[in-house]
């Protein structure tokens, strides 16, 4: 491979939330224990994105900086050569990231006490950014059937069709559960929500990271929805961008976009964010090629170890995203057991299943954006742990 994805970077004194976050949970935590909760990566950065950034220092002056034609122009062609889909730079709101978008869509297009639909277990938070509008969630929990996932369009109908329900936070590629969505499956959740006028705005944040033999379908290009769609779009995931806070959010519809300007208020990414996300739309193809590569042999890796030394935990077919999402629920566990059992015996730093609503309750989600190194040692632990 041209580009190294075999060091690790030790986060411990960096302000890493997840990094600092396990020593908090376990004090006595080992010395080279890493944390594969929070979807970050610890994969050095893309070297075009640093070159290119420190490039950029040399001619450029950190002042108040909003994204440029070029910057939008950029945008576009990357979501029409990824993702074969037409984006206008008029629809593009730039906002210091997915999460604070869905906080603002929320408080732009809910009013307190309106219903938002959730398809559950699902990131959690869009349980916050619901709560924090004053909003009623309104729980859509998808089937499990034999290990996989798949959508209650019956209970979808039903819960579309209540007066209060006035929008729906859609993940695609789904996260914690992994599922990309057929573009048949797309079509009908828009199909239901558009007839029973429920909003959608479609967190796509993991769209670039698809396993080989799947397509992600961005959701306006599934039906003829119209400027129905809002999208939410990064590089951050990509490209391991996450302290950037940049994100692309799609608007078509012109009415809806001033709306959520409004609400935005003041303020966006700053100007290394946005040159950040340009040059990985420019220059880092190939390195997130390469990446993928080594996600999908983690994942393989990780199944293969599951099926022949832990085979009471279930993985759940990876589709899209780096997060594997374990069923554990055959070792009879309560959700808080089996946190003690990662916690303090592996020294397993999971994002617990629980985080992700009820749904969730026995199961694990693992990042696997890791050097392979780190994925084995972390499985063996997890071995050692549950067989002590």
């Amino acid at each position: 491979m041209k580009y190294d994805f075999e060091t690790l970077i030790d986060r411990s004194k960096h302000g890493s939330g997840k990094w600092e976050g396990m020593r908090e949970k376990n004090p006595d935590t080992k010395e080279g224990v890493v944390p594969f909760s929070v979807a970050d990566m610890e994969f050095k950065n893309a070297p075009e994105i640093a070159q290119g950034l420190k490039a950029y220092m040399d001619t450029h002056i950190l002042g108040y900086t909003g994204p440029t034609q070029e910057y939008l122009e950029t945008v576009c062609q990357w979501m029409k050569e990824q993702h074969d889909w037409e984006v206008k730079p008029e629809e593009i709101v730039c906002t210091c990231g997915v999460v604070s978008a869905l906080f603002v869509a929320v408080r732009a297009f809910c009013r307190p006490g309106d219903g938002v639909i959730l398809f559950t277990p699902v990131y959690y938070p869009f349980y916050m950014a619901a709560e924090n509008g004053g909003c009623e969630i309104a729980r859509c929990p998808l089937l499990y059937e034999n290990h996989t996932y798949s959508i209650d369009f019956d209970l979808l109908e039903k819960l579309a069709a209540e007066e209060k329900n006035k929008l729906l936070i859609f993940c695609s590629p789904h996260n914690p559960v992994g599922r990309v969505w057929t573009a048949e499956e797309l079509r009908q959740v828009g199909e239901i929500c558009i007839r029973n006028n429920v909003r959608v705005i479609s967190d796509e944040i993991h769209f670039d990271l698809i396993m080989p033999g799947h397509k992600h379908t961005v959701f306006p290009n599934a039906g003829d929805f119209g400027d129905r769609i809002m999208v939410c779009t990064a590089p951050s995931k990509t490209f391991n961008l996450a302290a950037m806070q940049t994100s692309n959010i799609i608007i078509p519809n012109e009415a809806d976009r001033e709306a959520f300007k409004k609400e935005l208020g003041h303020g966006g990414p700053g100007a290394l964010g946005l040159e950040a996300c340009r040059i990985a739309y420019t220059q880092c193809k190939p390195w997130m090629e390469e990446m993928l590569e080594v996600i999908h042999s983690n994942y393989l890796l990780a199944v293969d170890f599951l099926r022949e030394r832990l085979p009471e935990i279930k993985p759940i077919e990876l589709q899209g995203t780096y997060l594997l999402w374990l069923d554990c629920t055959a070792l009879g566990k309560t959700a808080q057991e089996l946190e003690e059992i990662m916690v303090q015996k592996g020294q397993l730093f999971f994002d617990e299943g629980y985080l992700f609503g009820q749904e969730g309750e026995g199961f694990e989600r693992v990042n696997l954006a890791v050097p392979q190194w780190v994925l084995k040692e972390g499985l063996e632990r997890l071995e050692k742990a549950l067989h002590a």
